[in-house]
Formats: C-alpha cells, sequence, structure tokens
C-alpha cells in the first residue's frame, strides 16, 4: 500500500501486520518499507483532509531518515505559510491515533520551525532529516534549505551543546559496550550517538571515521527491530529476560553471541564519536583563535586562517605530541619499527594523550607483528602503558578498535566483548581486564615486582571463554603469553601462580577460619614467598574494585588483610624460607665479585687523572640485524674519583642528555691505593633522538663537578620551559628502611617511585644533603616505575642509626614529592 488512498486505520494496521509477517524481509529493508506504508497512508490523509495549497507534511527525525522500527512514533510536522484551517491537522491526526499508530506531530510555520529549532537542540536534530511526504514540495525545501543554514551557522555554539548533551546521555544510561542490559539507542555508542555523527557531518567541519559504522548502525538497528517484535513493546532497553527471545527472532545461537554483536557494534559507534569529538574540538579551538595551526575544514569547505606554525613536541623515539594528541614523528618508519605501537601507546598514556585516529591506522596497515620472544623494550612499553592506569583506557580502546590488541595477544580475541552474565560484574571480560589493570597502577608502591602485577593484572582472567576453571585454563595460556612477551623462567611461573590462584586469598579467607594454623599453612605453601604474596594480596584487590562495589567490602578487605599478615608472619619467621627472595634485598654488587678488566682499567684511569672516565658499549641484548632493529641502548660504564653528591650529579648530567637509566649498580674501587673510585655500570637508553657522543657526555660530566655547570638549575629550566601535561594521577613515592635486611655494614633504603626525568638526581641530592654514603646501589626501572635499593653508610663507614635511617627516609621522600611534575621554581627543584 504506496498509493496515495485514503485507508482506514484499521487498513493501515492490517497491511502494517502482513509486512512485519513477511518471510525474508528484515533489517533496513523492512524499515524501508515499512516507511513507504506509512508514507502512503499520511499522503492519503493529507489529501482527504482537504489540505490547501502553502501546506506540506513533512517526516522528521527516524522516521524522515526512512528507518521505522515495528514499535516507531511517526514523527511528523504540518508546515505552512501561516494561515491554516484550525481543523485541518486533526484531520490528518486523529485517523492516525484511531489506527493505534503512535503519532509525534507539530504544526508550524517556516519561521517558527526555525525558531523552536534555534531554541531547541533536540527539535533542531529532528528537522537535520527532514523528508517530504505531501503538499507543497517547495516550501519543504526551503525550510530544509533553512535548518542546514542556520545549523551549519551556528556550529560554533551549538556543536558545544551537542557534545554536553551526549555526555549527559552516557553518564545517564552508561556505555552500551558494557552494559548487561543496555539502552540501544540512549547508551553511549547507541542509535543517538550515530544521529550525532550523522549531524556532526551536516555542519561541513568533520565527519566520523566510516569504516564499520554504518554496518554498526545497522546492527544495533536491527536488534532493536527484534527486541519491539520479541515483546511487543517500544522498548529500547535489551532486557536479560528477553535476550533468549531477540537472539532467535534474529536467527543468532544464543544471547551471549547477541550481545557480543551489539557489544563490538556499539565499540564501533563510540569510538568513532571519540574520534569525531576531538577534531571538532581542535577545529573549534583553531576558528576562535586557541588553535596553533592551519586546520582544513573536513569533509569539505574553506579552511581555516593560520594562527601559526605546527606545534610538535617529542614524546618518544619515533612519536611527538600535536594538538593534544599523539602521532608520528617525520622520521617514524612503522615497517622497521616493530615496537612502535607500544612506544607510542605508553608514550601517548603517559602523557595524558590518546593516539591519533590517522596514526592507529598507519600503526596497524605498516607495522610488523614484533618477534618472538618480544624484544625487552616491548615488554617494558606494554607495562609502562599499564601503568599509566585510567589514561591507558582511551589509548587501548582506540588500538583495539583497529585490531591492534588481538594482534599482541592473539589470546585477547576470545575474552573481547564477552560477556559476563553476573550482577557482580559491571564489565565485560575484556573491560575487566583493563580496569584491573588501572587499579593495579595504583598499587605498585606496595609490590616489588609492580611489571608482574600489571600483566597478571590485565591477563588474570584470560581464561575465560576456554572450557573447564577458567583459573586452570588461564594458567595454561599465561604460560604461554608470557613466554612470548620474553619474561624469564621465574617471572613466567610468577605469573602462572598469580593467574591460577587469582580468586584463592578471598574464597580462603571468606570460607576458612583465618586463625586455623592449617588455614595459613594453606595460604604459605600455596604462594611460596613473601613477595609472591605481597604480589597476590595486590591482584586480589584491584580484580575486585574492578568488579564492582559489591566484590569488595569493607569486610572481605579486613578478612584478606587478616589472613595476609598471619602468612606474612609465617613466612617471615626464621628457617622458614618464605621470605625468600624479599624485595628489600636486591641483588647487588658483592664484594666478592671481581671487576671485569674494562671496569678496573676506567677505575685506574679516574684515579691517576682525577678526571671521569667512561666507555659506552651496544648493550648485550640489542639486535644487529638491520631488517629487525631494536631502540638504541648501551651500558654506560663510569669510573670517577669519589666525592659527596658523585650519584646526584652524575644521574642529572644523564638527565641532562635525556638519557633514560633502565638498571644501574653502583661500587666502590680503590685500584692504585691513592683513595677510592665510585664505578657505575648503568643500562641506558635515549629517550629520542640519537645518544650522546662520549666525548660530549665527558665534558658535562667535568663541568658538573667543577661547578661550571649548574645540573639542578637547568633541569629546573628545561621543565619549566617543557609542555605542561594533563595530570597523571600516580601512587606517591615510597621511601622506607628494609626492615630486617640491612647488612652488618650498611642500612639499606628502598626507593619505589614513578619513573620521571631527574628521578635519580634528586634522590642523588637529598642523600648528599642527608650526609649519608652511598656505598653501594640497584637501580631498575620496570616499565614506568622505578625500585631502587641504596646501601647507606655515615661518613665513618658505618651503618645508620634506626632513627636517623627513618628520618633520611623522611627526607628522602620529601625532596621526590616536592620534584613530582613540571616545577618553574628553580629552588623547588632542589
Amino acid at each position: 500500500m504506496t498509493t496515495d488512498t485514503h485507508p482506514t486505520g484499521s487498513e493501515f494496521a492490517a497491511a502494517r501486520a502482513r509486512l512485519l509477517a513477511e518471510p525474508g524481509r528484515t533489517g533496513a529493508a523492512r524499515r524501508a518499507a515499512l516507511s513507504a506504508l506509512a508514507d502512503g497512508w499520511l499522503r492519503g490523509l493529507f489529501t482527504a483532509a482537504g489540505a490547501p495549497p502553502g501546506t506540506a507534511l513533512v517526516a522528521v527525525g527516524g522516521y524522515g531518515r526512512g528507518e521505522l522500527s515495528p514499535r516507531s512514533d511517526l514523527d511528523v510536522l504540518l508546515l505552512h505559510e501561516g494561515r491554516i484551517d484550525p481543523a485541518l491537522p486533526e484531520r490528518i491526526w486523529y485517523p492516525v491515533w484511531d489506527g493505534g499508530a503512535a503519532l509525534d506531530h507539530a504544526v508550524r510555520t517556516t519561521a517558527e520551525a526555525r525558531s523552536v529549532a534555534a531554541e531547541d537542540l533536540k527539535a533542531q536534530l529532528g528537522l537535520l532529516d527532514l523528508r517530504h511526504l505531501a503538499g507543497d514540495a517547495e516550501l519543504t525545501a526551503g525550510l530544509r534549505s533553512a535548518v542546514l543554514a542556520d545549523w551549519r551557522a551556528a556550529a560554533p555554539k551549538r556543536l558545544p551543546e551537542l557534545r554536553e548533551l551526549c555526555a549527559e546521555r552516557a553518564e545517564r544510561h552508561g556505555e552500551l559496550s558494557f552494559l548487561l542490559e543496555p539502552d540501544l539507542k540512549e547508551a553511549k555508542g547507541g542509535l543517538r550517538d550515530v544521529t550525532a555523527l550523522n549531524a556532526i557531518a551536516a555542519t561541513w567541519l568533520a565527519d566520523a571515521p566510516r569504516d564499520g559504522l554504518e554496518e554498526a548502525a545497522a546492527t544495533l538497528a536491527d536488534v532493536r527491530d527484534a527486541l519491539h517484535l520479541a515483546t511487543g513493546r517500544a522498548t529500547e532497553r535489551l532486557g536479560l529476560h528477553d535476550q533468549d527471545q531477540v537472539a532467535a527472532e534474529l536467527g543468532v545461537l544464543d544471547a551471549d553471541i547477541l550481545l557480543r554483536q551489539v557489544y563490538e557494534a556499539a565499540r564501533t559507534i563510540s569510538y568513532a564519536g571519540d574520534v569525531t569529538w576531538r577534531t571538532v574540538t581542535r577545529i573549534l579551538a583553531a576558528r576562535s583563535g586557541r588553535g596553533r595551526r592551519r586546520l582544513p575544514f573536513l569533509g569539505g569547505g574553506r579552511a581555516v586562517p593560520a594562527r601559526g606554525v605546527v606545534e610538535r613536541s617529542p614524546l618518544a623515539e619515533g612519536v611527538v605530541e600535536q594538538d593534544g594528541e599523539a602521532v608520528l614523528a617525520q622520521s617514524a618508519r612503522p615497517a622497521q619499527d616493530p615496537v612502535l605501537p607500544l612506544r607510542a601507546a605508553a608514550a601517548a598514556a603517559q602523557a595524558g594523550l590518546t593516539v591519533a585516529h590517522a596514526t592507529v591506522r598507519r600503526l596497524a596497515a605498516e607495522t610488523r607483528p614484533l618477534p618472538v620472544p618480544w624484544p625487552d623494550e616491548a615488554r617494558e612499553q606494554l607495562v609502562t602503558l599499564l601503568g599509566a592506569g585510567e589514561a591507558a583506557i582511551p589509548v587501548w580502546e582506540a588500538y583495539e578498535a583497529e585490531g591492534l590488541i588481538t594482534r599482541l595477544l592473539p589470546d585477547w580475541e576470545r575474552v573481547r566483548c564477552r560477556p559476563q552474565r553476573n550482577a557482580v560484574h559491571r564489565w565485560t571480560v575484556d573491560r575487566h581486564l583493563v580496569e584491573t589493570a588501572v587499579r593495579a597502577a595504583a598499587m605498585t608502591r606496595r609490590v616489588a615486582r609492580p611489571d608482574l602485577l600489571l600483566v597478571a593484572a590485565l591477563l588474570h582472567d584470560i581464561g575465560k571463554g576456554w572450557p573447564g576453571d577458567h583459573s586452570e585454563a588461564g594458567e595454561v595460556i599465561v604460560r604461554d603469553v608470557a613466554v612470548r612477551m620474553g619474561f624469564d623462567k621465574e617471572d613466567t611461573e610468577t605469573l602462572a601462580l598469580l593467574v591460577r590462584h587469582h580468586l584463592t586469598l578471598v574464597d580462603t579467607a571468606t570460607r576458612r577460619d583465618p586463625e586455623d594454623p592449617a588455614t595459613i599453612e594453606l595460604i604459605t605453601r600455596t604462594v611460596g614467598t613473601l613477595p609472591h604474596l605481597e604480589l597476590l594480596h595486590a591482584l586480589t584487590e584491584a580484580d575486585a574494585t574492578a568488579t564492582g562495589p559489591a566484590a569488595w567490602t569493607a569486610w572481605r578487605a579486613s578478612l584478606v588483610a587478616g589472613l595476609v599478615d598471619r602468612a606474612a608472619a609465617a613466612l617471615a619467621a626464621p628457617g622458614t624460607g618464605g621470605a625468600a627472595g624479599r624485595p628489600s634485598a636486591p641483588a647487588v654488587w658483592s664484594a666478592v665479585v671481581e671487576p671485569t678488566a674494562e671496569q678496573e682499567r676506567l677505575a685506574v684511569e679516574a684515579a691517576r687523572t682525577l678526571s671521569p672516565a667512561l666507555s659506552l658499549h651496544a648493550h648485550a641484548g640489542e639486535s644487529t640485524d638491520p631488517e629487525r632493529p631494536e631502540p638504541m641502548g648501551v651500558e654506560l660504564t663510569l669510573a670517577i674519583p669519589d666525592r659527596p653528591g658523585l650519584l646526584g650529579t652524575v644521574a642529572g648530567v644523564l638527565a641532562l642528555h635525556r638519557l633514560t637509566v633502565r638498571a644501574a649498580g653502583l661500587r666502590e674501587l680503590d685500584p692504585i691505593g691513592a683513595g677510592p673510585v665510585l664505578l657505575l655500570s648503568w643500562t641506558v637508553a635515549a629517550e629520542y633522538g640519537e645518544l650522546p657522543e662520549a666525548a660530549r657526555l665527558r665534558a658535562d660530566l667535568r663541568r658538573a663537578l667543577d661547578g661550571s655547570l649548574d645540573v639542578a638549575r637547568k633541569l629546573a629550566e628545561r621543565d619549566a620551559a617543557a609542555p605542561k601535561r594533563r595530570g597523571i594521577p600516580t601512587p606517591p613515592p615510597v621511601v622506607t628502611v628494609a626492615p630486617g635486611t640491612s647488612s652488618s655494614s650498611a642500612t639499606i633504603l628502598e626507593v619505589r617511585a614513578h619513573d620521571a626525568p631527574g628521578l635519580l638526581h634528586r634522590i642523588g641530592r637529598a642523600l648528599d644533603a642527608a650526609a649519608v654514603r652511598v656505598r653501594t646501589a640497584h637501580v631498575s626501572t620496570l616499565g614506568a616505575e622505578a625500585v631502587d635499593a641504596f646501601y647507606l653508610t655515615d661518613v665513618a663507614g658505618r651503618p645508620l642509626e634506626p632513627d636517623y635511617a627513618r628520618q633520611v627516609a623522611h627526607q628522602v621522600q620529601a625532596a621526590l614529592l616536592r620534584g613530582a611534575g613540571n616545577c618553574a621554581n628553580p629552588e623547588e627543584a632542589e
């Protein structure tokens, strides 16, 4: 029934029922047919009502787009030139109501329609999709032209309003990608967001990434149609009790597969929205004069007037910041640098940025798979990404949208978009894993191996989707993943233990008597060592808090903490062996370890010349294969006649040369009996660019030692001039005196902190100010976390008194807290 006839409401309803029951008529074709059916009916009603010249009937909103679902409203506007019979609208509307169709109607002139649109954003969005049905076509065309012109002219004002409207909806309805009972229309990533993206495109300012967007919107529309048919209601919420019926209506095997399809579609729409809104923000900033570069209108139109040159600030090797996003440097060669995707992701997250859409697509298209096992840098960059906490989420989502995550971690595909049919869980399996890593990032000060904590958090539920117990399956999977990532045998076993037993502490604490010696023995036998217990405790809390409020109550937290305290005491008891590998006693150079010939040569040279002697050698793990290059890194061996403040001075010079210290050892020698020489053996890498020449590094060390180079002031000036990054909340540094592990000749000071340029410099200056000597040291950087140990003595070479040791720890921690972030005041930086 598509001709201009005047059927009754019952005839229309019967025709509609036949159409919905027609075999093979589904999806977009059925929505178009429903729209055409309604078009013919309304045209007939318009004609039968005796509408005079100068009037038109217009479809708006979803009906205007020709996308009627089985229970959609008919959104129509009766347009006129100023004079109209008051009874005319009723002659059209009443038959619609009599026929049982839902109707949303208005009667306006062109001027009135434009005025309402100017005041009501939702009304304006509906008019952007207007479509002529009957009457004066020129009147409809005039309104359409005027509405589009108004929308484009008012874009700088209306687009921020639209973004706020979208944000309010997301806050109210949540993210469609993760909800167990999602609202297909209103939630973030739903059909309303598709309408918003089309509205943005209509401004000619920007357009959304279109790959997969139309298919994603069609998927959600198909599910909504099936929901309407299965329930007989005009609902947008896909309730648990309806999902099996909807799956059957669509011919999908089960409700879980249905939800995965919905989640995948929603993620495509949500990511397209995020990319588009970032583009809109940059363009509007440029138009208002706040931008820093020339920006073209995406999708056509004039160019924005130039507002200066493009500013590009380096973030990491091959990665720069531009317009608030991480992009590839001009010199970057993705095809020759398989670690580049992880390096770009880590640099972006640590700076509080996301990776530009074009950059992610280029990385996905050009970068080769990582070699197996992964290079050390790849593993460190993954840990650095995870350690960024909340800032890692948008970067992870961008990479997942282009398939980079499953390329890095093939086992991720089984948990991707996998629903969890448990009211306790707030997220899908994959997002729960990322959220657990985010929460673990706030607990890195509690463990000696933050890298293992973060990786275990990311992989602890990787066994879901496999047959059997997911913890047992996950243990098998994580052993394989850890080896592929390049973890050694000991670390692989630790990760396997954490994944296998990530539920053990909470299950035991809530189901067994925590004071029963058998319960304590069960836990100590399971974990084996104090470091393992620390890691498992942190993972347990991160997992539970990422699950939802009901999973980690104060009661559960206290039970687990009590169990952990009793197990820790048992492991620390003499003769148990449970303290083996305790993090507060890291490996350092022992006095019985003989220096190498190279170290002896440098020490003798430094003692004879009373000046620095150094050597730079390629790191043993670096590749020499030009087809598989790895980031530049070297072993820096440095010998300097000992004097107060050496550690801080040397570390400051390295920071000035933008060298990142990945690991370091420190010891004293007296090679010719003329006085002690400090010997430092450090693994360093350039933040970006090339390594400095040895001669230049040696010259700056000499200048720093003779006072002609003020290292502290230079670092403070550089920090003050650096672009201010968005604040990335990180746990505060923790500085402690290692309990019960100080040797007979030194006191061990442990420092756990977020790595940053100049961190070791600030530690060294604080120790120098405390008038203590660093006898030996072990410095390691795990991802973005520094885990350092310093063996300290007083000026007479004796261990520190306990009270003074605690005072020194307090001074170092205070210095690190003062130096955190960009500091414009050189005195504060010191």
